[in-house]
């Protein structure tokens, strides 16, 4: 709270309320898939209508203890802008504010350190074409190298560069990186990207030769997963996966 006898509802506006609802709802059903690390990662929301002001988890909160209402609104520069009574991780600050200032239309950034996403980002080759699944997010993946656990703001401008214009990032020795115009297109984005990794995971633990695809259907995959899973994720992803956090977690809302 803020010191007023007034709600958090109360005191934002119901565009910011509407974001707040859909972050709260990717933190638990980050928690539902099993992607959590207790209280560590990150999911945030550009506030609507503001001046890089971004929504972030509470530091210490499980992700599924996490509601509209206890996230913290917070600037460029790490200030609290509307007090909940928690401290925010400050790698987190570090590695969304970094995507929040230069891409305009990031409104959603999710950073996780799944197994199989880890496992793929400290492996030499990355993430592979062995699928139709990995083949939808290749045309959109970029790298970025280690750093070490990112406390240094210098580290900002790196960041910024290497994710470029791409929706997708594979953090190095670190974790998975995506981007969203809306918070249900950057979960849209990490399902696929945490499925490919799984996929390629147990492909390579399998067999000791793996079956190509032809370099055009590469291509042709590349281009719809650039261009669909946002929309996909719009019409039909987000809807029903707070459908179902409607019947199983339906407190995010509160």
């Amino acid at each position: 709270m803020t010191g007023t006898n007034k709600s958090i509802r109360e005191q934002v506006s119901d565009a910011e309320w509407r974001v707040r609802v859909d972050l709260a709802a990717a933190y638990r059903l980050v928690s539902l898939f099993g992607w959590d690390d207790l209280v560590f990662t990150h999911i945030s929301a550009r506030v609507p209508e503001s001046d890089h002001h971004f929504l972030i988890n509470p530091y210490g909160m499980l992700f599924d203890e996490i509601t509209a209402s206890s996230l913290v609104k917070i600037d460029l520069e790490a200030n609290v802008l509307l007090d909940t009574g928690w401290p925010v991780n400050p790698a987190g600050f570090t590695i969304h504010s970094a995507v929040h200032e230069k891409r305009e239309d990031a409104q959603c950034v999710m950073h996780l350190h799944t197994l199989d996403g880890t496992a793929v980002a400290s492996s030499k080759e990355g993430l592979l074409p062995l699928n139709q699944t990995a083949q939808l997010v290749l045309g959109d993946v970029t790298y970025h190298d280690y750093e070490g656990v990112a406390f240094d703001h210098d580290e900002r401008p790196r960041l910024q560069k290497d994710l470029g214009e791409s929706s997708v990032m594979i953090l190095r020795n670190h974790g998975t990186l995506t981007v969203g115009e809306t918070v249900g297109a950057a979960f849209t984005r990490m399902y696929f990207l945490e499925r490919a990794c799984s996929m390629q995971v147990r492909t390579l633990s399998s067999t000791k030769e793996v079956y190509p695809s032809a370099p055009e259907v590469l291509s042709k995959n590349a281009f719809l997963g650039k261009m669909g899973l946002a929309a996909t994720s719009e019409s039909l992803v987000w809807p029903a996966l707070k459908r179902k956090l409607d019947r199983v977690s339906p407190s995010y809302k509160e």
